[in-house]
């Protein structure tokens, strides 16, 4: 595990106090380790700028994107290179593969989620596949760090009103459910047995839901512990609290923290604060939150680097909104951050010099 940058608060204080002039509430962390991007650096090349000369040392990408030409050059502007890997997203997989589509409550295939195809999770196959496309991508990229996205069962969080179906019921999970708690599941149609799950064993159906999307994180830890256990692994995950919409980060989506602090180095929560219909200081608020909920402290190895908006949509996020959100990403026990995308900074020169003058002050107090 590397070992965080100490940093006196009153210095960080001292130079970015007068430039930024945080709400207060807002305190700035004592260790500031990355200052990211999230997507290919391609666009800001495009623009002329190199990544070391924007104060940026770490960039988030997308495992697809990644190329031999681009990892070095983004070693020889003095950053980290992180790949996000698209977990349990099972749009392309499921089309092909009928057999690990999600099954709702009523004994139908889910739709998609908005934008978002889910898959079954307890799908052997498809754990296999992906098993196998994370030790290839290990294999072929020195990586700073692999990040877990789409981390949940089939849902919907980055909307307003977020889409929460029940779900998996097919056989695999019936079957493993069934195994894992010792119940023995009466015969009759899936919704049949939906029903009497939910209304007999639902704390248990819970736990046991949490406890798959663990299992993932667990074997992927495995399989970096084997191929290159420098890699760190992190976690882009919804950010609601244990309270927002019925207690659904750990019902629904399967998220419990207290057993993915076991494996995960890294949590990044989504806080895209305008597509969740959020303030802009709401990002400040939950890193609070998450930092005390999580338990970070210096003597804790966990890392809490944010992931903010500055795409825009569904509004154009001017230079202010973003600075605050940044900055807000910056709080509690935060020890980095980046934002979301790198093009939607790219095409707009102040958000450009913003992220500039944000992150070069940073690097100051390193």
């Amino acid at each position: 595990m590397k070992q965080k940058l100490q940093k006196p608060i009153f210095l960080v204080l001292l130079l970015i106090a007068p430039l930024f002039a945080m709400d207060s509430g807002q305190d700035f962390t004592e260790k500031v380790e990355i200052r990211g991007v999230y997507g290919n650096p391609k666009p800001l090349w495009d623009k002329g700028h190199k990544l070391n000369e924007l104060g940026i040392n770490a960039v988030f990408t997308h495992s697809g994107s990644i190329n031999k030409e681009m990892a070095q050059r983004v070693r020889k502007e003095g950053a980290k290179l992180f790949a996000e890997f698209a977990t349990l997203n099972g749009k392309n997989y499921v089309e092909e593969h009928p057999e690990a589509w999600a099954i709702n409550e009523k004994g139908k295939k889910v739709e998609a989620a908005s934008w978002f195809m889910g898959v079954c999770p307890n799908n052997a196959d498809f754990r296999q596949y992906r098993f196998n496309q994370l030790k290839e991508l290990l294999s072929s990229y020195k990586l700073d760090g692999v990040w877990m996205d789409y981390v949940h069962w089939h849902a919907q969080f980055e909307e307003p009103e977020p889409i929460l179906p029940e779900t998996c019921f097919c056989e695999d999970c019936l079957h493993a459910f069934s195994k894992a708690t010792a119940l023995e599941i009466p015969k009759g149609n899936i919704p049949a047995k939906a029903e009497w799950i939910l209304k007999n064993h639902d704390k248990k159906w819970r736990d046991w839901r949490c406890t798959v999307i663990y299992d993932w994180s667990l074997k992927m830890r495995e399989i970096i512990d084997e191929q290159s256990p420098e890699t760190l692994l992190g976690l882009y995950h919804c950010p609601w609290n244990d309270e927002e919409f019925d207690g659904a980060r750990r019902r629904t989506l399967g998220l419990d923290y207290e057993m993915l602090k076991k494996t995960i180095d890294v949590f990044s929560p989504m806080v895209y604060h305008a597509r969740m219909g959020r303030k802009p200081q709401w990002v400040a608020e939950n890193i609070e939150w998450f930092s005390k909920k999580l338990n970070v402290g210096d003597n804790s190895n966990l890392k809490i680097w944010p992931i903010v908006q500055a795409y825009d949509q569904p509004y154009k996020i001017d230079k202010e909104e973003f600075k605050t959100v940044l900055m807000g990403g910056l709080v509690g026990n935060s020890s980095g951050v980046m934002m979301f995308t790198t093009s939607a900074v790219a095409k707009d020169k102040n958000k450009v010099n913003m992220m500039k003058n944000i992150y070069m002050n940073l690097k100051e107090t390193e």
